[in-house]
C-alpha cells in the first residue's frame, strides 16, 4: 500500500535571546511510504477464533525481500530525519555531553584491581587493572581493537579461585550469542579456549576449568530467529577442545528451560538454577567437595524465587520470596534441610529487599524504599543492622566483596549526577569519593521529586519528574513519558546524558514505576502480568492524564516512550488512547503477542504474559496485542518505531509488522516510520557512535512532532 501525507518540517529561524537561538516550524514536505505487500492468505486458528497475518513474510528476516523493504523504510526515515534542520546540532550537542569519563567500581582480584573505563567517546569501554590501589593502570583488554565498527563487547565472567586466569565473553553487533575466550592475568597471554553458542552464562570456576551455560549450535544459518531450547549445563577444561566439555545438567525431556550456575566463594557448592521464563525458578545444589555427587533439590517449583547469597559450612544463606513478597534472607542448614533446619536471618520488611551480598565479613543488604536505595550491613546472624550513609536520594550498587576484604567500591548516581565511585572503609564505617565525572552541565540547575497519582483502579503510583528549576507549569512543555512496567524489573534513579538534551531545552522527564515492575515486591509485579496487564497500561495512561491535568504538559506536547517489554508498553497504550499523546516510540518491543514464543528465547516470557497456545490466555492477549489493535482509519501519534537487524532477544519481526501495519491504518499527517539499525541488537553493547546517532534522531523526532524550540547551544 502506498501512502502520501503533509509532514510539517522544520526550516531554521534564527532569533536573538540570551545568546541563543532557536528553531520554528516553518516548512511542509511531502512524506511518502514504500509499498508493503500483503498475503492475506494466512490466517491461524486460535481456539475457534481466526486471525489475519497478512505480514507474517517480514518474520524471515535474512530474506532479500525483507532485506529490500528494511533499506526502502530505512530510505524515507533518514530522508525525514535529514531534512530537520537542527538534528546535527541535536548530535553536536549530545556528543558534548556524552564526552566525560566513565568510570566503574573497581573490583579486586588476587593482587589486581579491575575497572571498566570510557575516555568520553570510545565506542566501548575498555577493560583496565593495576596492581594494588597505587598501582599503573594498565589496558587488559581494548573491545575497540576486536572490530573497526566498534560493535564487539567484552564481559568478564569468571576468575579463577587462584586468580590466574579469567573468563571473557565476546559478544558481535549486539546479538545475545557469546563467545567464551580464556587469558592469563599476570602475561595478558590469551589461551586457545574458545567456547561457542553460549548464551545467558557466566563462567563458575572449579579445579582447572569452569561450568557454563550453552544451547546446541543452530542449524542452516537461522541463529537470530529461531527458538533456542535445550540449555545445558558444560564443564570445560582448560586446554580442551569444546568438543570434549562434558554435560553437567540437562533436561531433554524439557527443552524449555533456562538452566543457570553459579558457585560458593568457598567452591564447596556448585548452586543450579533452573527456570521456565522470566518468573519463578527452582534450586539445587551439588556438594563439589564428594566425588560424583549429585545435585540435591533445596527449593522446587516456578512459583517463587530463592537465590542462594553465601554458605557457612553446610548452612546456607538464601534470598527468597516465599512467604514473604518483599523477600527475606533465611539460613537453611543442609542437614536438616525439611526438619525446621531453617530460620529468619533478616525477616522480610515494609520495604523491598532487593538483594543481599556479603563482603569483609558482613551482610550487605540493598533495600528500594519509594524507589530509592537504602543499604544496610548485618552481622551474619542478622544482628548490628547498620544503615550506611550514602551521598543523596538515587541508586547505589556495588556494596559487597570477599570475606577478607577491608575495603570496597560502590557507585551512586541519580537523574542528574552522573555514576560517582566511592571507596567504603569496612573499619569505619565511613565512604569517601574516588571518582566524579566532569560535566558539561550543572546538576543543581534541575530538581528531581517524586509525586504519587490515582491510576484508573485508584491504586497509588509513584512517579519521577525532573525538569529545570524554575519551569512554568503552563501545559506547553515538552514532556517525554518513559516506563518500563513488567518482569520484575525496578526503574530507580539512573543519569542518562541523552536525558540533558531534553532537560536544557526546557523539556520534562516523568517516569512512573507502573505495577509489573518490582519496586514494591512480588505483589506489586503480580499485579501487572498475565491477566493483570491491562494495570500496567492504565497506570501509564493514568499518568500521562497526571501531567496534563496538572499542567506539566498538554497531549500536543506529550511523547510516550519505552523499550522491549516498555516497546510493548508503549504500543499498547497508543493503540487504546491514541488522542493522548503527540508522539510515540516503542522500541524493540514486543508487538505481536499471539507469536512473541515462537523466536528465540520468546517463551521464556510465558510465565509473564501467558501464551495464545492457552485458551485461558488468548482473549486476554489478542485483547492488548498492539499489533492485533490497530484500525484503519485512526489518527495515531507520530510515531519512530526503532529495532535493530541482529537483536535476538524481541527479534525485529514485531517491529516490521507492527510499523507496516500502522503505516497501512494510519489516517493522519503525523509520521510513522521505522528506524532499523544494522549490525545492533536489544541494546547491550551498542557502540557511542550508534548511541549517538540514534539520540539524535529521538530527539530530533521528538522536539518537531512536538512543535517545540530548540536552541542552539553557543560555544
Amino acid at each position: 500500500m502506498r501512502n502520501i501525507f503533509l509532514c510539517a518540517l522544520v526550516i531554521m529561524t534564527i532569533i536573538a535571546c540570551n545568546n541563543d537561538s532557536k528553531i520554528t516550524k516553518k516548512q511542509i514536505i511531502d512524506l511518502e511510504y514504500p509499498e508493503t505487500k500483503k498475503d492475506t492468505t494466512i490466517v491461524d486458528d486460535y481456539h475457534g477464533t481466526k486471525v489475519e497475518d497478512p505480514y507474517r513474510w517480514l518474520e524471515a528476516d535474512t530474506a532479500e525481500d525483507v532485506k529490500s523493504w528494511v533499506t526502502e523504510q530505512n530510505k524515507v526515515t533518514q530522508a525525514y530525519l535529514d531534512k530537520i534542520p537542527y538534528r546535527e546540532k541535536i548530535k553536536e550537542r549530545y556528543a558534548e555531553l556524552f564526552n566525560y569519563v566513565k568510570l566503574s567500581s573497581p573490583f579486586k582480584v588476587g593482587e589486581y584491581y579491575f575497572f571498566y573505563k570510557n575516555d568520553g567517546l570510545q565506542n566501548q569501554a575498555v577493560i583496565y587493572y593495576q596492581k594494588g590501589l597505587d598501582g599503573a593502570p594498565e589496558v587488559f583488554i581494548d573491545p575497540n581493537e576486536l572490530s573497526a565498527e566498534g560493535t564487539a563487547s567484552i564481559g568478564l565472567i569468571g576468575f579463577s579461585k587462584d586468580d590466574k586466569y579469567v573468563a571473557y565473553s565476546r559478544q558481535d553487533a549486539g546479538s545475545d550469542w557469546q563467545e567464551i575466550h580464556v587469558m592469563e592475568i599476570a602475561t595478558k597471554k590469551k589461551l586457545p579456549d574458545v567456547l561457542k553458542w553460549v548464551k545467558f552464562s557466566g563462567a563458575n570456576w572449579h579445579n582447572d576449568g569452569f561450568y557454563y551455560s550453552r544451547y546446541p549450535e543452530p542449524k542452516g544459518g537461522s541463529g537470530l530467529s529461531d527458538a533456542n531450547e535445550y540449555h545445558t549445563v558444560y564443564y570445560h577444561k582448560l586446554g580442551d577442545d569444546q568438543a570434549k566439555d562434558k554435560v553437567v545438567y540437562e533436561n531433554p525431556n524439557n527443552p524449555k528451560l533456562y538452566n543457570f550456575t553459579d558457585i560458593t566463594e568457598d567452591k564447596k557448592f556448585l548452586v543450579l538454577y533452573v527456570s521456565t521464563g522470566t518468573d519463578g525458578f527452582e534450586t539445587y545444589y551439588k556438594d563439589l567437595t564428594k566425588p560424583n555427587s549429585e545435585f540435591v533439590n533445596l527449593y522446587s517449583g516456578f512459583k517463587n524465587k530463592s537465590r542462594v547469597v553465601d554458605n557457612v559450612g553446610n548452612k546456607m544463606l538464601v534470598i527468597t520470596d516465599i512467604d514473604a513478597p518483599n523477600y527475606k534472607l533465611v539460613e537453611v542448614d543442609l542437614d536438616y534441610p525439611n526438619k525446621g533446619g531453617q530460620k529468619d536471618i533478616i525477616p522480610q520488611s515494609d520495604y523491598l529487599l532487593q538483594s543481599v551480598s556479603t563482603g569483609g565479613g558482613k551482610l550487605w543488604a540493598n533495600y528500594l524504599k519509594d524507589v530509592t536505595t537504602r543499604i544496610y550491613s548485618f552481622d551474619y546472624d542478622g544482628s548490628n543492622k547498620t544503615e550506611i550513609e550514602l551521598p543523596g536520594l538515587g541508586s547505589a550498587g556495588g556494596f559487597g566483596g570477599k570475606k577478607d576484604d577491608d575495603h570496597f567500591f560502590y557507585s551512586f548516581s541519580s537523574f542528574t549526577i552522573p555514576n560517582s565511585i566511592y571507596k567504603f572503609d569496612l573499619n569505619t564505617g565511613e565512604s569517601s569519593e574516588f571518582f566524579e565525572s566532569e560535566l558539561q552541565f550543572d546538576p543543581q540547575d534541575y530538581v528531581e521529586k517524586q509525586i504519587f497519582y490515582e491510576s484508573k483502579d485508584g491504586t497509588k503510583v509513584p512517579m519521577f519528574i525532573v525538569h529545570k528549576k524554575g519551569l512554568e507549569l503552563d501545559g506547553n512543555n515538552p514532556t517525554y513519558l518513559y516506563a518500563y512496567g513488567g518482569f520484575n524489573v525496578n526503574l530507580s534513579p539512573w543519569f542518562s546524558a541523552s536525558r540533558m538534551v531534553l532537560l536544557e531545552n526546557g523539556g520534562i522527564f516523568a517516569l512512573p514505576n507502573l505495577r509489573g515492575g518490582g519496586e514494591y515486591g512480588e505483589e506489586w509485579h503480580k499485579a501487572g502480568m498475565l491477566h493483570n496487564k491491562q494495570n500496567v497500561f492504565d497506570d501509564f495512561i493514568a499518568a500521562a492524564e497526571y501531567l496534563i491535568d496538572n499542567k506539566y504538559t498538554s497531549k500536543e506536547k506529550l511523547a510516550i516512550a519505552g523499550g522491549s517489554n516498555g516497546g510493548l508498553l508503549v504500543g499498547a497504550c497508543m493503540t487504546q488512547r491514541p488522542d493522548l499523546y503527540a508522539a510515540a516510540f516503542p522500541a524493540v518491543g514486543v508487538m505481536d503477542m499471539l507469536r512473541y514464543h515462537k523466536f528465540t528465547v520468546g517463551w521464556g516470557w510465558v510465565p509473564e504474559y501467558g501464551s495464545s497456545d492457552d485458551p485461558e490466555h488468548f482473549d486476554n492477549l489478542l485483547s492488548y496485542s498492539p499489533l492485533h489493535n490497530l484500525k484503519k482509519g485512526v489518527s495515531y501519534p507520530a510515531t519512530m518505531i526503532t529495532t535493530a537487524d541482529h537483536d535476538d532477544r524481541v527479534v525485529p519481526a514485531h517491529s516490521f509488522k507492527f510499523g507496516a501495519k500502522l503505516q497501512e491504518c494510519h489516517d493522519g499527517d503525523a509520521p510513522v516510520i521505522l528506524r532499523i539499525a544494522v549490525d545492533a541488537g536489544h541494546g547491550a553493547g551498542k557502540p557511542t557512535s550508534k548511541i549517538i546517532e540514534e539520540e539524535a534522531d529521538r530527539w530530533s523526532f521528538f522536539f518537531y512532532n512536538t512543535d517545540s524550540p530548540v536552541k542552539y547551544i553557543q560555544g
